[in-house]
């Protein structure tokens, strides 16, 4: 897992998770709008890393190595764990493993463990899988079809089509076998990190079962609506908003 950095040592510490399809450069537009004011950590995670041949492992795995990572390091303490889709179950489990203080955990559209018996996660994770499959034969034209509600641009979406050409079939299948059976310890430990669930209006209904399981496990959780935006588009499309919302976090 290739880690990049950005900004000065001196500033507090921001871990940004990409979601999965994409690579590490999904921060790229939100990078330069923060990198003044903080030290930012952005991972590449296993089998979406192109520096590196590698396999998507589990939530549980590369929330652990995070940690170790930051570790040996020796940063102090996270001001935020932010992840987005997939990135924020890593999040999650980064924040409840922390070897660091962890201020904030942000889980933007966060994939939290179903709570349904084992064979029907896997007839969804398979769903997902057998779509995928489908998205990288089929290219940009049936991803135009798929994300037709979305602003995203022909060349987005020619960006998500070379992830999945490079992602290899076990990454697709581990990415959402894992994020869907992710193991949240029962009961979870005892951490001073405030977290944080932002959904976006266009994905409410998506979303239902993941703010349920944060109001009911962790009831503490701070929701945030975001009006106008689909899943994962935050960064991508509204980065002036996303740095906003990231420095505007509650003390």
């Amino acid at each position: 897992m290739t880690i990049h950095e950005f900004g000065g040592e001196g500033g507090e510490a921001i871990l940004l998770i990409h979601p999965s399809l994409v690579k590490w450069d999904y921060f790229e537009r939100v990078i330069p709008l923060l990198e003044g004011e903080y030290r930012l950590i952005v991972p590449a995670l296993p089998g979406y890393d192109f520096d590196e041949d590698s396999d998507f492992t589990s939530v549980e795995q590369i929330a652990g190595e995070l940690n170790a990572w930051v570790t040996r390091s020796g940063i102090g303490a996270l001001y935020a764990a932010y992840g987005c889709s997939m990135g924020g179950s890593v999040a999650l489990m980064t924040a409840l493993g922390q070897s660091v203080p962890v201020r904030h955990c942000v889980m933007a559209g966060g994939i939290t463990p179903y709570r349904l018996p084992w064979i029907a996660t896997r007839f969804i994770a398979l769903k997902d899988y057998l779509l995928m499959m489908l998205g990288r034969a089929g290219g940009v034209g049936l991803l135009e079809k798929a994300f037709a509600a979305d602003e995203y641009s022909k060349e987005d979406l020619a960006y998500v089509a070379e992830v999945l050409k490079h992602a290899s079939r076990k990454t697709l299948w581990r990415t959402f076998d894992s994020c869907n059976n992710y193991r949240v310890p029962d009961p979870p430990p005892r951490i001073g990190t405030r977290l944080h669930y932002w959904y976006a209006a266009g994905e409410e209904k998506e979303r239902r079962e993941d703010i349920r399981f944060m109001r009911e496990v962790f009831p503490g959780t701070e929701f945030t609506r975001i009006p106008d935006l689909g899943h994962a588009g935050l960064a991508l499309l509204k980065p002036e908003l996303f740095a906003d919302m990231i420095r505007q976090l509650p003390d």
